[in-house]
C-alpha cells in the first residue's frame, strides 16, 4: 500500500522520519520513538527509531509496551460515557449524588496542612459558588488539583497524602475518602486546573458498574477492541517488550534511567487503578482505540459508543467557550501549552486553529502523557496519529509534538477540510 492512496507523499513522510530521528533520537532527547499514521481506513505510515532499552541496546519494536500516563484520561472518559449512554448518570449531575461525603466540600481560604502526618490539617474554607458536577471532573474545572503543581497549600496536602500513588492501600476508594477531608482549590467551573479529577471518574465507573475499574476496562473496552496489551501493569510474559523510561541529564541533552523495565513498579498490579495516568499500552492498541473513535464509536463490528456521543469529544466544554490558557493559573502544567485549545471530555480540542500556530482542524482532539507520548484524532481529515516514546520531564516534550504535527500535516497531498 502506497501512502499516496491515502493522500500522503512518500517523500515527505521520509522527511518526517529523518527530521524526528535526527533532531530527537540522535540528538539525545529521546531513547527511541514509534509513530503510527492512520488515514482513510488504512495505516499509512509507521516510524521506528532508536531503542526501548538503552542500557541493553534493545531496538524499538512495533509491539513495545509503554507507560502512557495521561493518555489514560481519554480512555477513562470513554468508559464514563459508556455509562452515560446506559442512563446510569448524567454529565450535569452533582458529584455528591454519587459521593455523598463530598456534599459539603468547601473552597480553600487559608491554612496549611499539618507538618505531622497523623495530625489533621487546619484549613479555613468558604462555600463553593455551586456544587461540583460530573462534567467538571471530565474537564478539569472541578476544583481538584495535583500534588506536583507546587502552587498552593492544597497541593501540599495532596503531596503529604501521596494521592494517586499506585500502592495506596484501599485504592481509588481510599483516595476519594482522603479528598473528602481536603478543601477544593477553587470553586467548580471558575478555573481550569490539571488534577486527579479523571481518577475520580474512574471511581464513579467502578461504583456504578459494580466491578473494579480495571475489570470494567478489560471486559467492556480492551477485550472487545482487541487491545490485548493495555492494562494497569505488565505481566511477566510481556516484560521483554516493556520499555525502560528515561529522564534528561542536567542540561537537557542526554538521558539517564528513570525506571528500569526489569525492576519497574508496573511489574505488579497496583492497589490504585489510576484512570488519570496508570495505564500501559502499545502503539497498536492505542491506535485501535483511536480508530474506534474516528469511526464513530465502532471498530470491527464492535460498538463501544454511538456516533453522536463520539461527536461530543470534538466540542469545547469550558465556560463561555474559553480556552485552557484563559482559565489556567500562571505557570499551570498542561499537556497542551498551545493557545487555541479548549477542553473536551478528558482531552484537549482545537477551537481556534490560527491561535495554535500549527496546521490542524477545528474539532480535532488530542492529549499526551508525562513520558512524552501523544495522540490526536482529526475527524475532518479521517486521520489519527499515535506517538510513543519514554522520557519523563523532557523540556523538548512540547517542541517535539509541535514538530510532529507540522511534519505530518505537511506530508499530506490532499485535504477534506
Amino acid at each position: 500500500m502506497r501512502p499516496e492512496t491515502a493522500g500522503f507523499s512518500s517523500a515527505r513522510l521520509a522527511r518526517l522520519d529523518e527530521v524526528m530521528t535526527r533532531r530527537y533520537v540522535e540528538g539525545g532527547y529521546l531513547p527511541g520513538m514509534l509513530i503510527h499514521i492512520y488515514r482513510k481506513g488504512q495505516l499509512v505510515h509507521t516510524t521506528l527509531s532508536g531503542h526501548i532499552d538503552l542500557e541493553r541496546q534493545k531496538p524499538m519494536r512495533e509491539d513495545a509496551i509503554f507507560r502512557i500516563y495521561s493518555m489514560s484520561k481519554p480512555i477513562t472518559a470513554v468508559a464514563l460515557m459508556m455509562l452515560v449512554e446506559e442512563g446510569r448518570l448524567g454529565l450535569d449531575d452533582p458529584v455528591h449524588t454519587y459521593i455523598p461525603e463530598w456534599k459539603d466540600l468547601g473552597v480553600y481560604a487559608s491554612g496549611m496542612p499539618s507538618l505531622l502526618a497523623d495530625a489533621p490539617a487546619s484549613f479555613i474554607t468558604t462555600p463553593p459558588l455551586r456544587p461540583m458536577k460530573v462534567i467538571d471532573l471530565a474537564t478539569h474545572t472541578s476544583g481538584l488539583t495535583y500534588g506536583f503543581m507546587m502552587r498552593t497549600a492544597v497541593d501540599a496536602a495532596y503531596r503529604q497524602l501521596k494521592l494517586t500513588d499506585r500502592q495506596t492501600p484501599g485504592g481509588v476508594s481510599e483516595m476519594v475518602d482522603q479528598l473528602a477531608k481536603l478543601p477544593l482549590d477553587f470553586s467548580p467551573g471558575t478555573a481550569w486546573n490539571y488534577s486527579v479529577a479523571i481518577d475520580v471518574l474512574g471511581y464513579l465507573v467502578e461504583k456504578l458498574s459494580g466491578m473494579s475499574f480495571g475489570e470494567f476496562l478489560r471486559t467492556r473496552l480492551f477485550e472487545p477492541l482487541g487491545m490485548n496489551d493495555t492494562a494497569f501493569w505488565v505481566s511477566p510474559d510481556k516484560t521483554e517488550r516493556f520499555t525502560s523510561c528515561y529522564q534528561p541529564e542536567s542540561g537537557g541533552r542526554g538521558l539517564k534511567l528513570q525506571d528500569d523495565a526489569r525492576e519497574s513498579t508496573y511489574a505488579a498490579p497496583p492497589k490504585l487503578e489510576s484512570g488519570g495516568g496508570g495505564l500501559v499500552s502499545t502503539a497498536e492498541d492505542y491506535l485501535r482505540f483511536c480508530r474506534m473513535m474516528l469511526n464513530g464509536g465502532t471498530l470491527d463490528g464492535v460498538q463501544i459508543l454511538s456516533p453522536k456521543t463520539v461527536a461530543l469529544f470534538s466540542l469545547n466544554y469550558l465556560p463561555d467557550n474559553k480556552e485552557i490558557v484563559d482559565l489556567s493559573f500562571p505557570g499551570m502544567f498542561s499537556e497542551s501549552d498551545y493557545a487555541g485549545v479548549g477542553f473536551s471530555l478528558g482531552c484537549g480540542v482545537n477551537v481556534d486553529v490560527a491561535k495554535t500556530r500549527l496546521p490542524g482542524s477545528l474539532g480535532a482532539y488530542s492529549w499526551g502523557g508525562a513520558a512524552a507520548t501523544a495522540f490526536w484524532i482529526d475527524p475532518n481529515e479521517e486521520m489519527t496519529i499515535v506517538f510513543m516514546t519514554q522520557v519523563i520531564g523532557s523540556e523538548a516534550r512540547l517542541t517535539l509534538r509541535r514538530d510532529l504535527r507540522t511534519l505530518v500535516y505537511s506530508a499530506m497531498t490532499e485535504s477534506f477540510a
